[in-house]
């Protein structure tokens, strides 16, 4: 195995001169891309309180992209067919997968994580005591923290390129209510709350309406803020019409820290779950 700074300069060269296709190369990236997979890498992490994108991990899957042939894949009854092994070894990992959740080979799923019937994309980081629930969804690069429960349906956006891009991250201990949607690198910091069908893009309006005049930010979440989806009047030269903004209701309080309570408080604020 190669140390993590001369995997970085051959695929970053390869990636600038084109040179995908040298034995080299494909050692690199394979090299790479395994070490997403046991965890040993990661797309982005977390330095000083601000999170860092490691470019060149992103570039390795995308040379990998460029390596591979189609291949048919053949689970049980099942086939696909696709250019990705998929992930493997999970009572190994002491992760529960409930058919028929897919992980990509080059995600990462902590131990104690569980997978309802969910896809999890190749560069994703999944954190332990995590529920990504049915059908949602986590998108390429993606970080979902521990103790993150992301419930039916949601959908977490995947971002390859530019490398630089920020990747969607969810921060540990937040709550995503049923069918909301992050994408575009929004983060979520920690214990913070969705209410169902948020939607956050970077150019969603977060509004803060718990004091006496709004304030208005975007592309983040301030941990342990309770969101729910909400609308600002936008002039078009049709006329002026809602479109969606997600409004910050409250602060999650101790008391809300279990699921049961957290459900409770929701519904007493009547935010959807």
């Amino acid at each position: 195995m190669s140390d993590p700074a001369s995997l970085e300069h051959i695929i970053d060269t390869a990636f600038a001169d084109g040179a995908h296709d040298e034995p080299g190369v494909r050692d690199a990236v394979n090299e790479a891309l395994d070490l997403l997979d046991g965890g040993k890498a990661r797309i982005a992490e977390k330095v000083d309180g601000e999170w860092v994108v490691n470019e060149w991990l992103k570039r390795a899957v995308l040379l990998s992209f460029r390596q591979r042939g189609m291949e048919t894949i053949d689970v049980g009854p099942f086939e696909y067919h696709d250019k990705v092994p998929l992930k493997h070894n999970y009572a190994d990992a002491g992760v529960r997968v409930v058919p028929p959740a897919v992980v990509r080979h080059g995600a990462f799923v902590e131990s104690g994580a569980v997978l309802m019937p969910s896809y999890v994309n190749i560069g994703a980081w999944v954190g332990s005591q995590t529920m990504v629930d049915t059908w949602a969804t986590v998108g390429s690069c993606a970080q979902i923290g521990r103790n993150v429960h992301l419930a039916g349906g949601v959908g977490i956006g995947g971002v390859l390129e530019p490398p630089g891009a920020r990747p969607v991250i969810i921060e540990d201990n937040a709550f995503l209510g049923s069918r909301c949607i992050v994408v575009e690198g929004v983060v979520v910091e920690e214990g913070a709350v969705l209410g169902a069908l948020t939607v956050l893009t970077a150019s969603t309006h977060v509004i803060d309406v718990t004091g006496p005049e709004p304030v208005v930010s975007k592309g983040r979440i301030p941990a342990r803020a309770v969101v729910i989806p909400g609308t600002r009047q936008k002039d078009f030269p049709a006329g002026t019409f809602g479109v969606p903004a997600a409004l910050i209701i409250g602060r999650r309080s101790s008391a809300t820290d279990t699921k049961v309570s957290l459900n409770e408080a929701l519904r007493d604020h009547d935010v959807p779950v």
